[in-house]
């Protein structure tokens, strides 16, 4: 008898995929469950914009373990306005099916994932768009959560339907007369989306007879929580996270119940005048453009500024173009300040072979990956930016996407640290002769210096390159004096941060090192004793006239 080989079965176990509401914005709303999960979690997911702040995740912030994974999905286009050649549902959808492919690497892998939603998960939640690409796949289940209107009744104070009475939930997006419609039909109602719709919405209600009845709640449990009635609130001054309240009826009193202490104040506009508070805004969670879409053949290199060393100088963008990465390229201490996720590779190299790290992204982007080539500071001040373009006018990459996203480049976090020296016209300037001869350095600093303008100047010595500093400060001595302000900015942004304002007479060059940054005051730049903020250091918008 012929032996018949087994089938061989793949016994990795598989995580599993929870959708977890986390409520409208009160962290107190959030229920039991949904904090043991958030807490046992090894992935932690959430959509934002490019501005990179998500409400989900700030909802849950004091739930995480701060070792635990975690996936920014940034939604990439606005309401409509996109050049995906599939249009908005296009690029939305490609979004989506790239999400998916994102948390089913972690989901193969065995990890528990956790996407944390506003509200409910399954009213009008995002999460809805990854249920139905991985559900039939993973083992999933939902948590609900407190949703918006909920909420709003319950700020408002007014019961939102009883007995047999019939509530309609209804999209702001929906055409005026469509809205009109629904409301002149039903006993009470809610209409969510507002934003930029909310002049339809309000006309809707009006056609409906039913505007002196509707009341306005803003970001309900929220600090930022506004309470109105909709007839009187300014259409310039509503955010997305706004509801309209249409609510019962029946008994009770007009006006809403009073608030108790400690609840958000009521807002009662002037006549003719806006009803907003001054609370800090939360954006609509929606973008300007599309991130990191491929076309479905070559990818895409993305040379990405990390800002000179404190996370906190990290952009938006740049973290959204780290999010969606499947690989990061770079020299390997910049690399260790970008956060681990195993669902990226990483490919650390040395200091000095940036052109060969650009090859090796194009190649990778070549293949099809979305590959990031990290760059401290702004990667097209003396970074990785000219390398990769450079490397990129070949024509084996010709179908690669490329891309710079801009960062803080240190001259101007050192010049923030003692006021304004950069006040005023400024050179910057690289003393590093690796890859330029000495002469022209020398050149070129002589040239600024008898243009009297201030000098920031990037690379000044190392371990082995110490003469060139001394030739550099005695070029600008030539045309200096030696009371000239001085500044030595030292991993700036770094845990040994240190800024030391000095003159040009008196600076000790044994204290700089390639971790430093010199910015060179002109003829006009300043020192300014001040009794609280110690000196500040600034050259003045103007010029004497010759």
């Amino acid at each position: 008898m012929t032996a018949v080989a087994e089938p061989v079965v793949d016994e990795t176990p598989v995580g599993r995929l929870w959708g977890v509401g986390v409520g409208p914005g009160d962290p107190e709303l959030i229920t039991m469950k949904a904090v043991r999960l958030i807490r046992d979690a090894d992935v932690i997911v959430y959509h934002s914009a490019r501005h990179g702040r998500s409400i989900a995740r700030s909802i849950a912030a004091t739930h995480l373990r701060g070792d635990q994974i975690e996936e920014a999905l940034v939604y990439p286009v606005t309401t409509g306005a996109t050049s995906h050649p599939g249009g908005y549902r296009g690029a939305i959808d490609e979004f989506y099916e790239d999400c998916a492919k994102r948390l089913a690497t972690h989901l193969d892998a065995g990890r528990d994932v956790v996407v944390l939603s506003e509200g409910d998960p399954f009213f009008y939640g995002s999460f809805i768009h990854l249920h139905r690409r991985l559900a039939d796949r993973y083992p999933t289940e939902v948590v609900p959560g407190v949703t918006s209107l909920s909420a709003g009744c319950a700020v408002l104070g007014r019961p939102l339907v009883e007995g047999n009475e019939v509530l309609t939930v209804l999209p702001g997006t929906l055409p005026p007369d469509v809205l009109a419609a629904r409301i002149a039909g039903t006993d009470t109602a809610v209409v969510l989306k507002m934003g930029r719709t909310f002049p339809g919405v309000r006309e809707a209600f009006t056609e409906a007879g039913r505007l002196a009845d509707t009341w306005y709640v803003e970001r309900a449990t929220t600090a930022g929580q506004r309470v109105a009635r909709l007839d009187e609130v300014d259409a310039e001054s509503v955010p997305y996270f706004s509801l309209a309240v249409l609510p019962s009826p029946v008994r009770g009193p007009r006006d809403p119940a009073p608030l108790r202490a400690g609840q958000a104040e009521w807002v009662t506009p002037p006549v003719g005048g806006s009803a907003r508070r001054p609370v800090e805004a939360v954006p609509e969670v929606v973008v300007s453009e599309v991130v990191g879409i491929g076309d479905g053949q070559a990818g895409e290199v993305v040379v990405v500024g990390l800002g000179p060393g404190d996370t906190a100088w990290l952009t938006p963008q740049a973290a959204a173009a780290l999010a969606v990465a499947e690989d990061l390229i770079g020299y390997g201490p910049y690399l260790d300040r970008v956060p681990p996720n195993p669902r990226q590779r990483r490919h650390p190299s040395g200091n000095t072979v940036e052109a060969d790290r650009a090859e090796h992204a194009l190649e990778l982007a070549a293949a099809g990956a979305r590959v990031a080539v990290v760059s401290s500071g702004d990667p097209g001040v003396f970074a990785m930016a000219t390398a990769v373009v450079e490397a990129a006018a070949q024509e084996r990459f010709a179908q690669v996407a490329v891309r710079i996203v801009p960062g803080l480049t240190a001259a101007q976090v050192v010049a923030s640290r003692v006021g304004a020296p950069l006040g005023h016209d400024f050179c910057v300037l690289s003393l590093s002769d690796r890859l330029k001869p000495w002469e022209i350095i020398e050149r070129r600093l002589r040239a600024a210096a008898a243009a009297d303008l201030v000098l920031a100047l990037y690379n000044p010595a190392s371990r082995t390159r110490r003469e060139q500093l001394d030739r550099a400060f005695t070029v600008i001595r030539e045309h200096r004096a030696p009371d000239t302000p001085l500044v030595i900015g030292r991993d700036v942004g770094g845990p040994t941060e240190s800024i030391t304002v000095t003159t040009l007479g008196d600076v000790d060059p044994a204290v700089v090192d390639m971790r430093s940054l010199l910015l060179v005051g002109s003829s006009m730049t300043r020192i300014v004793r001040h009794r609280r903020t110690g000196d500040l250091v600034f050259t003045p918008r103007s010029y004497p006239a010759s």
